[in-house]
């Protein structure tokens, strides 16, 4: 087994391009919708599960990267001082 198949993370910057954004969507969306029927349900335990799944989950890290940097505000630094524009820098 190789180090890219362990971590389950891109390791080059050719990959970046070549993501399934349609899929990550999908799941991070469904992910959301589990927390919001889990509040729905008071079952505040799996949400809370649920929110920290989300949170550490690299689907919605590469999709909050994507977000960030496709975004209007693309072109300014954030707290990091660094603009993110090349495909390397942003995995």
């Amino acid at each position: 087994m190789k180090a890219k198949e362990i971590a389950g993370a891109p390791s080059t910057f050719e990959d970046w391009v070549i993501i399934d954004w349609e899929l990550i969507n999908t799941k991070v969306k469904r992910l959301q919708m589990r927390i919001a029927k889990a509040v729905k349900e008071k079952r505040y335990g799996k949400a809370k599960a649920l929110q920290w799944i989300l949170t550490h989950s690299h689907y919605a890290k590469l999709l909050a990267v994507k977000r960030v940097t496709s975004s209007k505000g693309a072109k300014t630094p954030g707290v990091d001082r660094e603009i993110w524009q090349s495909n390397k820098s942003k995995l």
